[in-house]
């Protein structure tokens, strides 16, 4: 064993620089991405928020000019309304006219009678056609004012389209840029799990080859009995052994880890499922996987293990692993757990 640790300090003083540039470039390479990303969505989010802004605005201007061309429709049908109805009645004057004129000419009425009537149907006449000339004037003011209306209402959509196509791009980019960090979390996994097998690959090496000490999945199992004497949360001497051997392989792996991975190592707390009799020092199962869990981080702390990369979590009798009732499988769900995850 001893010879084994000779070994690798002579293989990390050869190349430990090589791999501190290594693992310089990895930690520049993934700044510089999540930088772009982070940049990335604050412009893309900026764009998209005032998008929506301009799409109210012009909403709302494109129902306000709908109505005022509603508005001027119905106005221009009635002034048109109007002068049908004034050259009717223009008709009829010029018809009531021709009868006097005809009248007059044939000598049949009084003569004074006659002009005095053809002045004033005349001077109405004059005045029909006045009113007429405005209501013809009105008219082609409300049509220009609807060619107007028209003209903002094809501006108002080819903005609409234009800003349509600008968040088809950018809904683009943000799915670009979402695919990239996708894949740069999955390396990061990636990288995680390597680590993970590579510990769980030291800590078969080095601790004692005993059935109550295995992984399942990707977590390390520790049955309690290894570590702690019944109903207690302080380790036993076999137990600190155990977990003075773990502290070494975690410190060694810790220098191995790139700073970016802000990983942890989780110990959780598993007991059976019979009730503690509530006079000891602990109340409950609760109390006594907390505790047990807590013991294993506190020792491992005075290992020199950082404790900002520790977690302590206590479960109780409620995540067992074993179904049944029988020793064994209370055997088996009485266990410490360890777990090498991100934060």
């Amino acid at each position: 064993m001893a010879l084994a640790r000779n070994r690798r300090r002579e293989r990390s003083v050869d190349y430990w620089p090589g791999f501190v540039d290594a693992l310089s470039t990895l930690l520049i390479s993934i700044m510089f991405v999540l930088t772009v990303f982070v940049v990335g969505q604050f412009i893309l989010s900026r764009e998209i928020t005032g998008r929506d802004e301009v799409l109210s605005r012009l909403n709302s201007q494109i129902n306000e000019l709908t109505q005022l061309l509603a508005l001027e429709k119905g106005s221009n049908q009635d002034l048109q309304d109007s002068v049908a109805n004034l050259q009717a009645s223009l008709a009829s004057a010029e018809g009531d006219r021709s009868r006097l004129q005809a009248l007059l000419n044939a000598g049949s009425g009084g003569q004074d009678a006659a002009q005095k009537r053809i002045g004033a149907m005349t001077q109405e006449l004059d005045e029909q056609k006045q009113v007429s000339e405005r209501a013809l004037s009105q008219v082609e003011l409300l049509n220009q004012q609807i060619a107007a209306l028209r003209s903002q209402i094809a501006a108002v959509e080819a903005a609409l389209q234009a800003s349509e196509e600008k968040d088809r791009v950018s809904q683009t980019k943000i799915a670009d840029l979402g695919s990239r960090l996708n894949v740069a979390l999955a390396a990061r996994v990636q990288e995680l799990n390597r680590y993970r097998s590579d510990f769980f690959g030291r800590l078969r090496e080095i601790l004692s080859d005993r059935e109550n000490i295995r992984i399942v999945g990707d977590r390390f199992v520790f049955q309690s009995e290894v570590l702690f004497p019944s109903g207690s949360a302080d380790l036993n001497p076999e137990g600190q052994t155990e977990m003075g051997k773990l502290a070494a392989a975690l410190l060694d792996l810790a220098k191995e880890i790139p700073p970016e991975i802000n990983w942890v190592l989780r110990v959780d707390g598993h007991t059976d499922n019979v009730p503690l009799a509530g006079t000891g020092r602990y109340r409950d199962n609760w109390e006594l996987s907390s505790a047990r869990a807590i013991s294993v981080v506190k020792f491992l702390i005075g290992q020199g293990v950082p404790a900002d990369r520790l977690v302590a979590a206590g479960f109780g009798e409620f995540q067992p692993i074993a179904p049944g009732e029988t020793p064994d499988a209370r055997a088996t769900n009485r266990r410490i757990e360890l777990k090498l995850t991100e934060k």
